[in-house]
């Protein structure tokens, strides 16, 4: 019947939308949908609620139509025994056949109806056992997830409290688990510390003393060991690299921004259906944005900028290449809190940081490639070094969490030395994307390479686990020089700050352990973070360089980030409006895609993948490609021109973009 498999097929879709078959569903990864909130519950209860009152109206309909067809068919009866003329009782003969045939029609329907009823019914019950099953498993869980979180609490309160275990682990740089060894032949005091650094097969173990008149042999130091005294002119200047003050600026320059809106949007629901791609193809709304581009974060990089100006005056390339370290640690401390994504460029889009006057150097970026995103970046100091790279951003949402990889050689040159360095970036991971606060960690391991003097140092950034004692954001690290000997230990966390000790003596550990004992002199502070402005937690956690990147300045070129659009409108809070303009830039990029894609059609020669290819190729305005001599890499290096354009307020080849 057409009115029985309407109204069935709307129950069945109101059941479904209620949310009781969640625990059938599976994303693309293997996990289970999100367990149902109390609202979902609610509405369940409401939907069973409303389907059976409208059960109990479909019976009451059932009642009235059999009470009133007998009715009828009783009227039709009287009336075919009164005398009639012969014209009116055919006409009451073909009613009284209408009659039956819709009391036949009426006897099938209801007892389709009761049929229904009764599987409603059933099924209904069987759903309230689903739910209440449901329910059960749920408390259950929570109350296994309850005491497992008790039970990692007293092993945490047990292992601190163990015998031989540090009260405070954090008092030493190295922040390992603590060790004394003592013993007649021992040379070191009993305040000496032996710190595990790392447990892996690359971990050192790091031993904390004093240096000692006495320890001096009459003939000379012992093999091994290295003076570093208070009047080494090249320790003064890593005992000053945590004392630099911030550059003063002429131009006075804001200190806020208007606070972030709270408007809430479930990240899980639009991620979901996307576990597994690149997350520079999918279309996300401003929501889940901070008013900043990725050139801009790029640039942030420079926040401490100091170090590379105190670099400078070095004279040992090995204590230079602990500050250069430092210095890419210190890039990651604006990303602790910083879990928004930043906008993705447009193609040929362009930022500069013209701060000669404070910060002492000029900084271009460029978006080189859209897909996939890559952008060039190139910083000329006037204290005498410079920085260039060309990243490209790998993401990739792995259903709990997303893992973003940047590609691409970072490379750093002193003028007056020579000193070549190159490294590259380690992997930023999101976490909690289904449920739960979002945070961001760092891991993997950084090799920097000095090219001229062939000193290497290894950074591990220590990835967070519950289970484990280290404490969160480690990282460590150990400066070697050009014949492969440990000079410094590293020590300190990405988000704070960073240590470096002197190596006297190194030699294998005792313990059995493959592990390389360096004894080392008290750590000295390389770099510690800014604190956050005021009011931080409502400008998206932006740091004082942070919130000056978006100001408007005249005479930037018409690609410059500070005049996106969509960008500017999210920054004042304007996001209904910035989403619009954001979907309107996607389309007109798309649009010039297309239009290049006409230009490059496919001919005999060239397949369509070609053309395609070709059509997504950008010829950058201020990069060109070149093969890295050190990598042999292609990369985009600058090719000079764009501040004298700038001089000129000459932009008339800068494409339209916005």
């Amino acid at each position: 019947m057409k009115g029985r498999g309407c109204w069935e097929t709307a129950s069945v879709r109101s059941f479904c939308s209620s949310g009781c078959l969640n625990k059938f569903k599976k994303d693309d990864s293997g996990d289970d949908e999100d367990t149902a909130s109390p609202a979902d519950k609610s509405e369940l209860h409401q939907t069973l609620k409303n389907l059976s009152l409208k059960l109990d109206d479909l019976g009451t309909c059932n009642d009235l139509i059999a009470k009133h067809g007998a009715a009828l068919q009783r009227s039709l009866n009287e009336l075919d025994g009164l005398k009639i003329p012969p014209e009116s009782s055919e006409k009451l003969k073909a009613v009284n056949e209408r009659a039956t045939l819709f009391r036949i029609t009426s006897n099938a329907m209801i007892n389709a109806c009761r049929d229904f009823l009764e599987l409603a019914e059933t099924h209904s019950r069987k759903w309230q056992r689903a739910l209440q099953y449901e329910q059960e498993q749920r408390a259950h869980l929570e109350e296994t997830i309850e005491q497992l979180a008790k039970q990692h609490n007293s092993l945490e309160r047990a292992f601190r409290s163990a015998p031989g275990q540090s009260n405070n682990p954090t008092k030493s740089f190295s922040e390992g688990s603590l060790s004394t060894h003592k013993g007649e032949d021992s040379e070191e005091d009993e305040d000496t510390e032996y710190f595990d650094a790392m447990e892996d097969a690359t971990s050192f173990i790091t031993v904390i003393t004093e240096a000692k008149e006495d320890r001096k042999a009459e003939g000379g130091t012992g093999a091994g060991s290295v003076e570093w005294t208070s009047s080494d002119n090249t320790s003064e200047v890593l005992d000053a690299a945590s004392l630099v003050p911030k550059g003063s600026s002429k131009v006075k320059r804001r200190v806020r921004i208007p606070n972030k809106p709270n408007y809430s949007l479930n990240l899980w629901s639009i991620m979901k259906n996307c576990i597994g791609r690149e997350l520079s193809r999918i279309p996300m709304p401003v929501n889940f944005n901070e008013p900043l581009s990725m050139l801009q974060r790029l640039t942030e990089d420079l926040e401490y900028h100091q170090l590379l100006d105190k670099a400078v005056h070095c004279t040992s390339s090995v204590e230079q290449m602990c500050l250069v370290a430092a210095f890419s640690v210190s890039s990651y401390s604006t990303t602790v809190y910083r879990i928004a994504k930043p906008f993705n460029p447009m193609l040929g889009e362009t930022f500069e940081l013209d701060r000669l006057d404070d910060m002492g150097l000029r900084s271009l970026c460029e978006q080189v490639s859209h897909h996939p995103p890559s952008a060039a970046h190139y910083v000329c100091s006037k204290h005498g070094w410079s920085l260039w790279q060309e990243i490209t951003i790998s993401s990739k949402f792995r259903g709990k969490y997303i893992s973003i990889m940047p590609l691409g050689a970072i490379h750093l040159e002193f003028e007056a030395s020579g000193n070549h360095y190159v490294w590259r970036k380690s992997t930023s991971t999101v976490h909690n994307i289904i449920v739960g606060k979002l945070w961001i960690d760092q891991s993997g391991d950084i090799e920097i390479v000095n090219h001229k003097t062939n000193d290497r140092c290894q950074i591990k950034f220590l990835p967070y686990s519950y289970f484990s004692k280290e404490a969160a954001r480690k990282v460590t690290g150990v400066v070697s020089d050009g014949q492969g000997k440990a000079q410094y230990v590293l020590s300190g966390s990405w988000d704070e700050q960073m240590e470096c000790a002197k190596i006297v003596q190194s030699s294998p550990s005792s313990d059995g352990k493959q592990k390389t004992v360096y004894q080392t002199l008290p750590a000295k502070l390389l770099w510690k973070k800014y604190p956050l402005p005021e009011n931080a937690e409502n400008m998206y956690y932006f740091s004082e360089l942070a919130l000056t990147l978006n100001e408007l300045e005249e005479g930037v070129a018409p690609t410059d980030s500070r005049l996106r659009p969509d960008q500017r409108l999210m920054e004042k809070g304007r996001w209904d409006e910035a989403n619009a303009e954001k979907q309107r830039l996607e389309e007109k990029q798309r649009s010039s895609l297309r239009q290049r894609l006409e230009t490059c059609a496919p001919s005999s020669r060239c397949s369509t993948e070609e053309a395609e290819k070709e059509a997504d190729t950008y010829l950058p305005l201020w990069f060109e490609k070149r093969r890295d001599p050190l990598t042999g890499e292609m990369a985009c290096i600058y090719k000079g021109g764009y501040w004298e354009a700038k001089e000129r307020q000459d932009w008339h080849m800068c494409p339209n973009i916005f």
